[in-house]
């Protein structure tokens, strides 16, 4: 007994579309992955600097002089909450970065401050914070790395051209900022 050649295309057209769904669905779950990470990130970054308001003003009791470093903190800050895409993200977490690192480092200065229980609280509280902030960035590049692997790869990568899934940005520090010391004059 002979398949008919009609049911033999037939199966390999259902396997091709079955083949196609599956690949469009994953494309779709790792997306969706890195939305998710992408707002841990957000979640994180905003945790962060909802603590700075409070960090700034308990160091500006023993501090005050020090206007030009609140200054640059405060703008960093509200760079950071008014960024509107990932890049801009990452620029405004970069400079607040730098502008904390600055402020610790004026904190250094006044042992009063350095011994205050208020400061010690926000300063655990944002070491907390930035160890949830590199672990969601990891996660974050981990998922953008499966994810852009994913839509590089035959056959997904012709699904992905077809359907228009573009690469992800990662999640990457200015690495010249991250290695200046800051300076601090008084």
């Amino acid at each position: 007994m002979q398949i008919p050649i009609y049911w033999i295309i037939g199966g390999l057209v259902l396997l091709l579309i079955l083949i196609i769904i599956y690949l469009y669905n994953r494309l779709i779950l790792l997306s969706q992955r890195v939305k998710e990470a992408e707002s841990n990130i957000d979640v994180q970054l905003k945790r962060r600097a909802d603590l700075i308001p409070n960090l700034v003003e308990t160091v500006k009791g023993y501090a005050s002089h020090e206007k030009e470093v609140f200054e640059k903190v405060t703008q960093a800050r509200s760079a950071l909450l008014s960024a509107k895409t990932l890049k801009e993200e990452i620029e405004a977490d970069n400079i607040l970065t730098s502008a904390l690192k600055t402020l610790f480092a004026v904190a250094e200065n006044y042992p009063d401050l350095k011994a205050n229980q208020n400061f010690l609280e926000l300063q655990r509280e944002l070491r907390d914070a930035e160890d949830k902030i590199m672990s969601a960035r990891r996660f974050y590049n981990t998922v953008v790395m499966e994810y852009n692997a994913y839509i590089q790869q035959f056959p997904s990568n012709i699904i992905a051209r077809i359907f228009n899934f573009k690469p992800a940005e990662y999640f990457e520090l200015e690495t010249s900022s991250e290695k200046e010391v800051p300076k601090v004059g008084f």
